[in-house]
Formats: structure tokens, C-alpha cells, sequence
């Protein structure tokens, strides 16, 4: 059983990070890495969640549930930053934990990183399939995609119609990985490009809506405390008050993952020490900015009765067609700018969990062909293929409902165990080089501990069962491969 616990010597760590020869390519910058971050932030949390947080859990106070959220997030931030200087290796999450706290610890991280970034990826594939249909509709005036070719076998229509397949939502993740088998340089300039449109996109947004706004929409800006079900799912939520405001940060929490994500490619920074902190924190900083406005600006300027009703997941067309007569080019843009932004958050999550698999992979803990790289484009392609499957699977059968909170418990537990690890690897490697310090340890890590735990609290119950669920999956795959097969042992 001691073994289960055994650390990989940073020694290791260190010489993985400086070998030549058969790795990953060294081809981002600092810019690259914060618009790397941007592009998997800003996404379907921003245009999706924002409206289901103030329907089903607080109302205009969703732009506290988003300052709480940037607060976990940033307090984790900075001990990503710390981590990824200091151990500039692919695999986020799971190689700090690896160092820090030991070999099963970092299995368990390394499969809760598959909610975030593969049930991720598939969830931001079903809401890209959704968004497609109001583009083909809306925009381009055309018929929309029939309902059983794009939606699940577990989905029913109001008509009564069963879905069969979700095709929009497969064939998304299928052109993004072939992209990503292509190189990680590529991928990052496509990225880039989308980044800097809808980002315009937001920014215009909260320009002209703000000239919209009803100041009556925000005279109860927090709710009182009492409770919601929602008529077309029967599911009842805290509505108003703490938890109101709790529940709100644990659902738009969903809307900042993806800076971590960034860690993930450390060892494809052209300057990891400096670069990867700059990434991290940079796009984060900008991102919170954003969303607390956009948020403000949306609530001010359509009710809370509309994001329940009529608006639902396309609330902030529907805002814009409702509320800002002579702007309706705007929501035909913002149509295209979400497609776009999706498109980009699906490809920062399958970058992730590819390089999360290649570094279990190079360790023993899964099979060597997750680590196989491409002999041209030095891209680890087998992964990114067996990812296509598992993300497919779940993109084109599973409903988005069911995802989408899997990923933001299993990104909060992740956090967790990163804000641990800086505290462990103060006290075990006090000598190591650190180019970026976590300030103020150990209050940073503890009150990041403690936000993430509490958002954690918000998401109920249900998603914690879940959780347990898919640990209790992974453990049973470590014991019967990983254990087996690892190479520190």
C-alpha cells in the first residue's frame, strides 16, 4: 500500500522537461497562451450559463456568483501559475499532484480530468449542435437540422419526436481533432483568430446593451431566498439569498474553465517560466472583466421571466431581438460569434486532455499508444483519435443537461488538489527554483481551497453522487492497469 503513495522525484520531472529529441514542439508564446486561455474561457459559459444561473438561482446577483467564481478561480490561478513555472511538464493537474502528493492521488486527478476536459468538450459539442439549428433558422432562413438526427436517444420533443443521434455535435469534435492532430501551432493560430472576434463581439454587446438597460430589472438586484422548479425539467433549485448566489457560482463556474487548460501545454511554451504565468493570469484577469459586465448589462436589459421562458438557452439573441430595436444585426452576429466560440472552447478542451493522457501515458499509468507522437507534426495523435471516440460517444448520445455540471465538480476537485499541492511541494522541495511565487502561502491556497469547496456545496447533491460514481470507475482501472504497469514502481 506504500506504494500507492510514492512521488515522482522532481529531479525527473526536471530532466523530462529539458530532454531534446522525440517531444512536443516548443511553439507558444506568452500571447498565444493568454489567447489560448481566452479561447477556452469565453464560450458556452458566457452565453449559455449567464442566463440559467439568473433564472434558476439569483436573478441580476449572478454577477456575484461570477466574482465568487473568479475568485476560486484566481486563488487556483496562482497556484497553477506557481506549479507550471516550476514544473514545466504537459498534464496540468495531474503532474503537480504526482510530485506532490503521490501516485494514486495523481491517477484520481488524471480521471477527474477527463470530466473536465472530455465531458467538457462534449458538452460545449451538444450546445455548438443547439446554436447550429438558430443559426440555420435565424440567420440564414433555411430549415433546421430534423430533431432526431440532432439529439440524443434520451431526449423527447414537445412534439413527441425521439432524437436518434446528435451528427452536428460528432462532427464538430471530428474536424477540431484533426485539426489538433496537425499541430499545436496551427491550432493556436485558428484559436486566435476566433478570440479576437468574439471578444469584439461581448465588448459590443456590453456598449450598446448598456444603453438598454430597464433600471426596474435590477431594484431587487439579490432575490430573497426561496425556491424554483423549473416547469419543463421539474428539477427545484435555491432561488435568491446565499446559497441563491452559491448555486449561481457553481453553475457559471462553468463558464471559466479553460484557463487551466493552458497549464496543460507547458511543455509547449517557447519560455514556460515566464510564459505560463503570464497565460494563466493573464487570461483570467480579462475574462472576469468581461463576464461581470456582461452579466450586469444582461440582467438590466431583459427579466429573469425571460431567461425561464422564451429565452432560455438562446437567451442573449433574445434579448437583443426583444429589447434593442435596431440591433437586431447584433444577434445574428452574436449567433455566429457563440458557433465560433464554441468552436474554440471544444478545441482548448481536447488540446487539454490529450496532453493530460501523453504525460499518464509517458508515466506507465496508461497504455504507451497515448503517447506515440506523430513523426511529422509531433503531435501525440493516437490520443487525440481514442479521445475523438470517448468524446464523440458522449456528444452524440448523451444530453448536455447531464454533462454539464459533471464537468464543473470534477474542474472544482481538480482545483482543489492543485491549491494542496503548493503547500506540500513548499514544505517537501523548499529548494526548487520557483520564477513565480504563490503569494502569501499558506492563506492563498486554504481560502482557494475553501471557495472551491464551497461551490462545490452549491452544485447538490446529485453531482456529488455522480462524482463518487466515476471515481470509484477510475480506481478500478488503476488497479487493473495503471498500479501494474507504472514505471516509478
Amino acid at each position: 500500500m506504500k506504494n500507492l503513495f510514492t512521488r515522482k522525484p522532481m529531479a525527473t520531472l526536471l530532466a523530462e522537461a529539458a530532454r531534446e529529441g522525440n517531444q512536443l514542439k516548443k511553439t507558444l508564446t506568452a500571447t498565444s497562451l493568454i489567447a489560448l486561455g481566452i479561447g477556452g474561457i469565453i464560450g458556452a459559459g458566457l452565453f449559455v450559463r449567464t442566463a440559467a444561473a439568473a433564472a434558476q438561482h439569483a436573478g441580476p446577483a449572478v454577477t456575484i456568483g461570477f466574482l465568487i467564481a473568479s475568485l476560486g478561480c484566481a486563488l487556483a490561478g496562482l497556484c497553477y501559475a506557481e506549479l507550471s513555472s516550476s514544473i514545466p511538464i504537459a498534464g496540468s493537474a495531474y503532474t503537480y499532484t504526482y510530485a506532490t502528493m503521490g501516485e494514486l492521488l495523481a491517477w484520481i486527478i488524471g480521471w477527474d480530468l477527463v470530466l473536465e476536459y472530455a465531458v467538457g468538450a462534449a458538452t460545449v459539442g451538444i450546445a455548438w449542435s443547439e446554436y447550429l439549428n438558430n443559426l440555420l433558422t435565424n440567420v440564414f432562413h433555411t430549415a433546421a437540422i430534423p430533431y432526431e438526427w440532432c439529439h440524443s436517444p434520451f431526449e423527447v420533443s414537445l412534439s413527441g419526436t425521439s432524437g436518434i443521434i446528435n451528427l452536428p455535435a460528432l462532427f464538430i469534435v471530428g474536424a477540431l481533432t484533426l485539426l489538433l492532430i496537425r499541430g499545436t501551432q496551427e491550432s493556436a493560430i485558428f484559436n486566435s483568430l476566433i478570440v479576437i472576434a468574439k471578444v469584439s463581439i461581448v465588448i459590443l454587446i456590453i456598449v450598446i446593451g448598456w444603453g438598454f438597460m430597464n433600471p426596474v430589472n435590477h431594484e431587487v438586484y439579490i432575490p430573497e431566498a426561496s425556491r424554483y422548479t423549473d416547469p419543463s425539467t421539474g428539477l427545484t433549485y435555491a432561488y435568491g439569498g446565499i446559497m441563491g448566489i452559491l448555486g449561481a457560482a457553481g453553475v457559471v463556474f462553468f463558464a471559466f474553465i479553460g484557463f487551466d487548460a493552458v497549464s496543460t501545454t507547458a511543455q509547449e511554451a517557447v519560455n514556460p517560466k515566464r510564459d505560463m504565468p503570464i497565460g494563466i493570469l493573464g487570461s483570467l484577469i480579462v475574462c472576469t472583466v468581461l463576464y461581470v459586465l456582461f452579466a450586469h448589462v444582461l440582467t438590466g436589459v431583459a427579466t429573469v421571466e425571460d431567461f425561464r421562458t422564451t429565452g432560455k438557452e438562446a437567451s442573449v439573441a433574445f434579448a437583443i431581438q426583444k429589447y434593442m430595436q435596431g440591433y437586431e444585426w447584433l444577434g445574428k452576429m452574436v449567433t455566429v460569434a457563440i458557433l465560433a466560440g464554441f468552436s474554440s472552447v471544444i478545441l482548448v478542451m481536447l488540446l487539454g486532455q490529450s496532453r493530460v493522457f501523453y504525460s499518464m501515458s509517458v508515466d506507465g499509468l496508461l497504455p504507451k499508444v497515448f503517447s506515440e507522437l506523430h513523426p511529422k507534426f509531433k503531435t501525440p495523435y493516437k490520443a487525440n483519435l481514442i479521445i475523438l471516440v470517448i468524446v464523440g460517444l458522449f456528444a452524440a448520445f448523451v444530453p448536455g443537461s447531464v454533462v454539464g455540471d459533471m464537468t464543473s465538480i470534477g474542474t472544482l476537485f481538480a482545483f482543489i488538489l492543485v491549491c494542496a499541492g503548493v503547500i506540500i511541494l513548499r514544505k517537501t522541495n523548499p529548494e526548487l527554483k520557483r520564477e513565480f511565487r504563490t503569494p502569501w502561502v499558506p492563506f492563498v491556497p486554504i481560502l482557494g481551497i475553501i471557495v472551491c469547496l464551497a461551490m462545490i456545496l452549491g452544485l447538490g447533491w446529485t453531482n456529488w453522487l455522480r462524482l463518487i460514481v466515476w471515481m470509484a470507475i477510475g480506481l478500478v482501472l488503476y488497479f487493473s492497469y495503471g498500479y501494474k504497469n507504472s514505471k516509478l514502481k
